[in-house]
């Protein structure tokens, strides 16, 4: 979601029709956070003189209820929202749930509470699509997307403050109870009657907005049928996509451990704050804490780690948040607890809006709808067992009190069931991390960058393809071995891509004649440092990264580390300075495989000087100048002997190919398209 200026929002505001709908949206969006806090509270309250475990079901029930019609009822809600009266299908769905929820507090039992909660949500499924139905029909094309903006703002901004307003009809409750014996044992009765107030106000809201069309939709197939799949359908049809790539994939298993996480949250959260001794008032103080967080998570969150990657943000935010949510629930403490909440909501807040924006960037447009009908449904029967599943689980634990000498420590179900789903969502965060992490950087350094603002060092980018560099000195037949190595692999069926350091490019060749050519002026180190980091920079972007993305072997003869033995070693620049200069033109990327082709500088460049042409500007350098680079290439190698291949260059053609491929075979990401026509050369030679 684009950001939008607060003249554009106040804009779409201006507009009446709109002002009204987004008016009523509000207050409905107000009205039932508000119904969700006093359905809970009051489930809580009537099985308060039962046992621990009647306690947990009974608010698992009311949540629990809540979601069955959206799993259950929704493809047909969908249907007949497009043929009703669209602005009588709101009013009406507004007015009854004026009278079921007014409705509650007088009945004033178990079974009435979970048979309003049903059809109070049923309901809501015809009165949603019949608002998102209107919306367009109110507000120019162009200005959809600040309404979109503000429809977001009606739906969640609410939470928090029904948060405030049902901990403040606590606190009024509580005193009217001296004066009023209704009060005295109905705690959430006066938020329930305010509560079905704001559904009237909704409702003469919309049945004063004329502009809304009387008709419904007429979007029908060929045959004249409106077509609406179920949830089973949705799933069989969206999950092939989803398991297409691994950032679908890790985004997949991230939004379902996260929305289980919350799932178990929401069916123990009342029971966790009675435990701890606080009543409707700390209830709404969490409530809210966490539905501040959120915002807060979603709208700071990305801003403040801009240049950080979003596929790494999305696992760590899950991650964080079940440390948050293990550690709270270890706390006996409300105050640091309600902390505990505005810190998870911020790391949810940062996940929910960055995965988001990874399934609109990362899924095509032709499978997205199917991807988004997937994860929908998924994450509805996800958060719909969880919660139910939470309180059996928290019941069943039960009271219980640990005694370590003379201290002794509470430890009851409610603590113990958030713990278990702090370290599931921990797990689970961990896994997408895993799955969709595009950089091969280190995690602190991508931090750092991007809290201060410097330039992200992106490294690898894409978990496809496979990078290969050879490297060496003069003379060590490195050009050679990459046409054997690409022939050999294409043979195999890989796309293959061959290319060189400077010249890989048409910017690149134009710069491999300034640099090399012994006719051309000598440019000064500093200078020759940063014309090889230019053609580095073009050469990474125009084709290493492309043929990555594609799932190509790219293959290049030389990369960073001739810069850094070069110019760094042999013209005796600061190496700290080249390589901060690579790490810029590179962005990070770092090749899969370096094969380091050794060889004493006096026979390399023998071999130089035994071909029919001038030696270049590198070539033409005393033996000391090679030493150096060649003792620079040896000290990175041996610096890091899993990412290198050091092969004595005095081998045989044949015995180093060989050498190559039985190193790359086994570390290639994907299989060969076809089997091999010919086995790997024979040697009589061993590993130097």
């Amino acid at each position: 979601m684009n950001a939008v200026g607060t003249s554009d929002l106040r804009g779409v505001l201006r507009i009446p029709s709109f002002r009204k709908l987004w008016t009523a949206l509000a207050v409905s969006s107000f009205g039932d956070w508000l119904g969700f806090l006093g359905q809970t509270a009051l489930a809580a309250s009537l099985a308060s003189g039962h046992t621990y475990l009647a306690q947990n079901f009974s608010v698992g029930t009311v949540v629990f209820v809540r979601l069955l019609p959206a799993v259950t009822l929704a493809p047909l809600a969908g249907a007949l929202a497009d043929r009703l009266d669209r602005r009588l299908t709101m009013v009406i769905a507004d007015i009854g749930r004026f009278a079921l929820y007014a409705s509650i507090p007088i009945v004033h039992t178990l079974w009435w509470l979970f048979v309003a909660t049903f059809l109070i949500e049923t309901l809501s499924l015809f009165w949603i699509p019949a608002k998102e139905a209107t919306v367009p029909n109110l507000v120019p094309r162009e200005r959809m997307g600040d309404a979109g903006s503000l429809n977001l703002l009606g739906a969640y901004g609410t939470a928090p403050i029904a948060a405030a307003v049902f901990a403040l009809l606590s606190l009024l409750t509580g005193v009217l109870a001296r004066w009023i014996p209704l009060f005295t044992t109905n705690r959430v009765d006066l938020a329930l009657y305010f509560d079905a107030v704001t559904f009237l106000v909704s409702a003469a809201t919309i049945f004063s907005l004329r502009e809304i069309s009387t008709h419904g939709g007429r979007r029908r197939t060929a045959d004249g049928v409106v077509t609406h799949p179920s949830v089973f359908r949705s799933i069989v049809d969206g999950w092939r996509f989803m398991g297409q790539t691994p950032v679908v994939r890790g985004l997949a298993v991230g939004m379902l451990g996260a929305f289980g996480a919350a799932g178990v949250v929401i069916g123990v959260a009342t029971i966790y704050v009675r435990d701890l001794g606080g009543g409707g008032a700390g209830y709404g103080m969490l409530f809210g804490a966490v539905f501040l967080g959120l915002a807060i998570g979603m709208f700071t969150g990305p801003r403040v780690l801009r240049g950080f990657s979003r596929r790494r943000l999305f696992g760590l935010s899950i991650a964080a948040a079940g440390v948050i949510l293990a550690a709270t629930a270890l706390v006996h403490n409300l105050v640091l607890v309600v902390f505990g909440a505005l810190l998870l909501g911020c790391c949810a807040g940062i996940a929910w809006v960055t995965g988001y924006t990874l399934l609109g960037l990362e899924v095509e447009d032709a499978t997205r709808g199917r991807t988004w009908a997937t994860l929908q449904s998924l994450m509805q029967v996800d958060i719909l067992l969880m919660v139910a599943a939470g309180p059996f689980l928290s019941g069943g634990i039960g009271t219980h009190v640990l005694r370590i000498g003379d201290v002794t420590f509470p430890v009851n179900g409610s603590a113990m069931t958030l713990l278990f789903a702090g370290i599931g969502a921990l797990v689970v965060g961990l896994v997408a991390y895993r799955q969709m992490d595009d950089r091969d950087v280190p995690l602190w350094r991508d931090f750092i960058d991007a809290v201060f603002g410097w330039h992200p060092l992106t490294g690898r980018g894409v978990a496809t393809g496979f990078f290969v560099a050879f490297e060496g000195g003069e003379g060590a037949g490195k050009s050679t071995q990459v046409e054997l190595l690409a022939r050999y692999l294409a043979d195999r069926g890989y796309e293959v891509v061959v290319s060189r350091e400077p010249g890989g490019t048409p910017l690149g060749h134009r710069l491999r004649e300034i640099l090399l050519d012994p006719r051309e002026p000598a440019p000064s180190p500093r200078a020759e440092a940063l014309l090889y980091a230019a053609d580095r920079a073009e050469h990474v972007a125009k084709v290493i990264r492309p043929a990555l993305a594609r799932g190509a072997i790219v293959i290049s003869d030389r990369y960073v580390d001739s810069s850094l033995a070069y110019q760094g070693g042999g013209r005796d620049l600061s190496p700290r300075d080249v390589e901060q200069l690579s790490r810029f033109a590179t962005s990070g990327l770092r090749p899969d495989l370096t094969v380091l082709l050794d060889v004493p500088p006096d026979e390399g460049l023998a071999r130089t000087g035994r071909r029919d042409r001038a030696p270049d500007r590198l070539q033409a350098e005393d033996a000391a100048f090679h030493e150096r680079v060649r003792n620079v290439f040896r000290q990175r190698a041996e610096a890091d002997p899993e990412r290198y291949l050091v092969i004595d260059a005095r081998l045989s053609a044949a015995d180093i190919h060989r050498l190559v491929v039985q190193r790359i075979l086994p570390v290639l990401p994907f299989p060969p398209k076809r089997a091999p026509r010919d086995p790997l050369p024979s040697t009589a030679g061993g590993t130097p």
